[in-house]
């Protein structure tokens, strides 16, 4: 789930022994022409998890983004929705740059990067989270939640990549941190490490309780705790 800060409180949290899990898990998106789909997803390197057909006519595939907890559905009667009227789908990244890559290397025509531009009443581009103003290149500070980019699947479905790095307060749960991917736990080590370097500047020399730093640091970062020292 996509999150952008605000200024306004969004409610209490109910106590853990009283809260039901719910887990979103499925997305359904309407195609045109269920094979054509069927090839485009497979080509972004997703997981295939099934390919069901009756002989009434009902068909429905799913993929799985890789790393991601929630799956896509299209087919044939599987929703009344206009092909091509899913938009707004957005893929979280944490390094943009490398997803673009991939997808570009995989023959997928992707935007260059974008962040916002502040008016969200304003502007000409198609409507995101940030508005309709899109300003060329990745956030200037790099903030997370900030840098954009985009493409469509042959119908006209338009998915966003969303580049996070640090979650917001209380976003995730420190007893429940984790990383779905080695390239989310890579990225997360290299933040660490220049987060360290600069500790050992401040203390003057090799800092042989490394292991721990570098776990508290990703532990608070995931959680969206920032650590100081």
């Amino acid at each position: 789930m996509t999150i952008i800060e605000t200024k306004h409180d969004v409610g209490t949290t109910a106590p853990r022994s009283h809260r039901a899990d719910l887990k979103l898990e499925v997305i359904v998106i309407p195609v045109s022409d269920v094979d054509r789909a069927k090839v485009f997803y497979a080509s972004l390197g997703w997981r295939l998890d099934a390919d069901f057909a009756s002989a009434d006519g009902w068909r429905v595939i799913q993929f799985t983004p890789p790393g991601s907890a929630c799956s896509v559905i299209f087919g044939k009667n599987v929703t009344s929705a206009a092909p091509g009227s899913a938009q707004g789908l957005y893929l979280v990244v944490s390094d943009l740059d490398a997803a673009r890559q991939d997808l570009l290397a995989r023959g997928v025509t992707v935007s260059e990067p974008f962040h916002g531009g502040g008016d969200v009443h304003a502007g000409t581009d198609e409507t995101y989270l940030f508005g309709r103003i899109r300003l060329s290149g990745a956030d200037p500070k790099r903030g997370s939640y900030s840098s954009f980019a985009s493409f469509s699947d042959p119908d006209g479905n338009g998915w966003l990549l969303q580049e996070i790095t640090t979650r917001l307060p209380g976003r995730i749960e420190a007893t429940d941190t984790m990383f779905t991917s080695s390239s989310e736990l890579a990225g997360a080590l290299r933040r660490a490490a220049a987060a360290h370097g600069e500790h050992e500047k401040r203390a003057g020399g090799h800092d042989e309780n490394w292991p721990d730093w570098y776990a508290d640091y990703i532990i608070r970062e995931q959680a969206g705790q920032h650590r100081n020292g």
